[in-house]
């Protein structure tokens, strides 16, 4: 976990470092950016933005007359809303706008230089620009904002989008309402036709199958069908009486005497029979009071003569209800005689009607079900013809004008404080992305890391940045740490093998080796040990200026054999450090430097020096590089920071491993110490370590003088 977190940090420290080290490029972008954006917006006309607020629903009646209540509202319907939506933006509804708002006249004013008015595209072009059209969301409730550089022009046209609109809603429904009736009245027009056809068609199979109809029109009914409903009725009625009159029958024939009387006396309502039978009560009881009050005695002549008329009264009595028995049964077997004759006329005009209605009422019922369809079809086309009419009257409120446009008093655009803001934010982005992509581009070589693990090379030394000669830098420079630092790491490493003469290489042009060879002389010096610096660059000669002595004689000449090599060695002035300048090279020259003669120079002045430090030019391109590397006992290739692509200095490596030299490690020149933080700490520390001593110094020195 701790290696991940390392290794995280590091990632971003390398995004930073990226940021720091191309923080020009980002400033620089990011404030092109900035000073374009807020150009631009200063530039832009000032244009002011007008809504109109529409309410839109679909088609429905304000008032339902045919249910006497308020007509549903259909729900909400994206779909309905964004066709809606499509329609005014559309070519007629925008057509009608620039048509009644005489835009073509008005843009052409603005545009034309001889004022003429603008094409009818034109104008369309500008008014499509200028018009949003938007949904509140989950609402039914539409925005139609307009764009004008004029704040009364964009409330007029957003007014009048709206007002369009609504009345081409509401038209075309009209119109379609209309159409509908005028379809419909042509089918009324037909169905008429076929309903007289029909009652042509039901009239003609009338007279052809001789059918008798009772009543006109709607109302007609056959003859026959009318006699059989009347036969039917006059059976059941005779089966009825026959029934009622066979049940009081059978309710008297099994009874007899007293019983006979009570129940006939309910049952037939004759006065005759009601009249004996209450004589008859009446003589009874006058009997029975006569012979209860003991006055007469049972042969009285009163007495005798009410007993023969209760027995006078009894046998007419018997007499009557023989006779009411004999009539029930008549008048029944009368019903029952009407019934069965009723019953057989039924039964024969049933089975010749029956015979007949294939062959004439068949084909006239289908006629007339015919005709009945059809009046009701012409019918319920008449209705609907009433119905559609009344919709038209009735009002409809498809579009509604929630919030009219009023003319803006603040532009809508430019935003100046969002643009800025915008380019701010953009020029920093575009920086950044710049920035990483030239990082990305760029694969040359950037830390220490970088040289150890492309090159394999161990890294002596750090130069910072902007490094001078220390004649002129001073030795107490925090330079020359970095410096003394190589000579620390390079004699450390001579100190197993005895080595004395080294080379500074680097793989191009202008990556610092001579300024580095020259300050590590330096450095060697100051330390006591006698140094001489060979400028074996014979082409482009540098060290003798750092010095100021003149180039006139020096390798060249030894080399050709014109001057000894101690005639060549001049003194510097600076203590323990000699120089061979490299003399002027002449035309025909150039193939001096070679093995043997150099290795007999050096054999020659390793008696005499404790350091031999050789300048070099670059080794590719030049062969002397090479020649050098193989004679000098170790190598330091000088990498610039930043300079070159890798593939240089890995080149340069395998040109100095090719020729035999001993490539002793890497110098790393050049340093930005203020965009990288481990260098800036390096370098920091130096400065402030020998800033102190240099303080301690003083206050040494100030002490002595008390």
């Amino acid at each position: 976990m701790a290696e991940e977190s390392q290794s995280s940090a590091l990632h971003f420290l390398d995004y930073w470092r990226v940021i720091r080290d191309r923080k020009e490029v980002i400033l620089a972008v990011a404030l092109l950016t900035i000073v374009t954006g807020t150009a631009y917006t200063l530039m832009m006309p000032k244009k002011f933005t007008a809504t109109t607020q529409l309410e839109v629903r679909e088609d429905a009646m304000d008032v339902d007359p045919f249910y006497d209540r308020q007509s549903s509202r259909i729900g909400y319907n994206p779909f309905f809303l964004m066709t809606q939506e499509k329609i005014m933006r559309s070519r007629p509804v925008l057509m009608e706008v620039i048509r009644n708002l005489n835009l073509q006249r008005t843009w052409g004013v603005e545009l034309n230089e001889d004022k003429s008015p603008v094409t009818p595209e034109l104008a369309l072009q500008i008014l499509s620009r200028s018009l949003r059209v938007e949904q509140d969301r989950d609402t039914t409730l539409m925005n139609v904002s307009v764009v004008s550089e004029d704040p009364k022009r964009s409330a007029e046209i957003a007014n009048e989008v709206a007002n369009v609109y609504r009345d081409r809603r509401l038209n075309a429904k009209r119109r379609e309402i209309q159409r509908a009736i005028d379809a419909m009245s042509n089918q009324v027009r037909k169905q008429q036709e076929r309903v007289e056809e029909a009652e042509a068609e039901l009239e003609r199979i009338r007279q052809e199958r001789g059918i008798s109809l009772i009543g006109r029109g709607g109302m007609s009914i056959r003859v026959e069908a009318t006699r059989l409903n009347m036969l039917e009725g006059e059976r059941s009625t005779a089966r009825v009486e026959m029934l009622v009159r066979k049940a009081r029958l059978d309710q008297l024939e099994g009874l007899e005497g007293d019983r006979l009387m009570d129940a006939a006396a309910y049952i037939v309502t004759d006065a005759t029979l009601l009249g004996i039978r209450q004589q008859l009560i009446d003589s009874e009881v006058s009997l029975q009071l006569m012979l209860k009050n003991g006055v007469y005695g049972e042969n009285h002549p009163d007495v005798l003569r009410l007993k023969g008329a209760v027995e006078e009264l009894r046998r007419q009595l018997n007499s009557a209800l023989d006779g009411l028995k004999a009539g029930l049964r008549a008048d029944y077997q009368v019903a029952l005689q009407k019934y069965e004759a009723l019953d057989e006329e039924l039964a024969k005009i049933k089975v010749s009607d029956i015979a007949a209605e294939g062959e004439n009422y068949l084909p006239f019922d289908r006629a007339e079900r015919n005709v009945v369809v059809q009046r009701d079809i012409l019918t319920a086309l008449r209705a609907r013809i009433t119905q559609t009419g009344i919709e038209v009257e009735v009002p409809r409120t498809t579009v509604e004008i929630v919030e009219e446009a009023e003319a803006p008093d603040r532009p809508s655009s430019p935003l100046v404080v969002l643009n800025i803001f915008l380019s701010v934010v953009l020029g920093l982005l575009a920086g950044v992305g710049l920035a990483f992509f030239v990082e990305y581009l760029d694969v040359s070589i950037k830390t220490v890391d970088e040289v150890e693990k492309y090159l394999g090379l161990p890294v002596l030394a750090v130069i910072p940045q902007q490094s001078r000669p220390l004649t002129e830098a001073g030795q107490s420079s925090g330079q020359g740490e970095a410096y003394r630092a190589l000579r620390t790491s390079l004699a450390l490493l001579a100190r197993e093998g005895k080595q004395k003469t080294f080379t500074v290489i680097s793989g191009g042009v202008g990556e610092g080796k001579s300024t580095t060879l020259f300050n590590l002389a330096y450095v060697c010096a100051e330390q006591g040990s006698k140094v001489l610096i060979i400028d074996s660059d014979l082409r482009r000669p540098v060290q003798h200026k750092m010095v100021g002595l003149a180039n006139r004689t020096g390798l060249v000449n030894v080399l050709t054999g014109e001057l000894t090599v101690d005639a060549a060695i001049q003194e510097t002035g600076v203590p323990n450090l000699w120089m061979m300048a490299s003399g002027r090279l002449r035309r025909g020259s150039l193939g001096i430097m070679n093995s043997p003669r150099l290795r007999s120079v050096l054999d020659t002045l390793k008696e005499k020096f404790d350091y031999i430090l050789l300048d070099s030019p670059p080794i590719l391109g030049v062969t002397d590089a090479a020649i050098l590397a193989g004679e000098a006992d170790g190598v330091l290739l000088v990498v610039q920071y930043r300079k070159y692509p890798k593939i240089i200095s890995l080149r340069a490596k395998r040109m100095i491993e090719n020729a035999g030299g001993h490539l002793m490690g890497a110098v790393l020149n050049n340093i930005n110490i203020m965009r990288d933080d481990y260098y800036y700490y390096y370098h920091y520390t130096t400065k402030k370590y020998y800033g102190s001593t240099r303080h301690e110094k003083d206050e040494d020195a100030a002490e002595a003088q008390t």
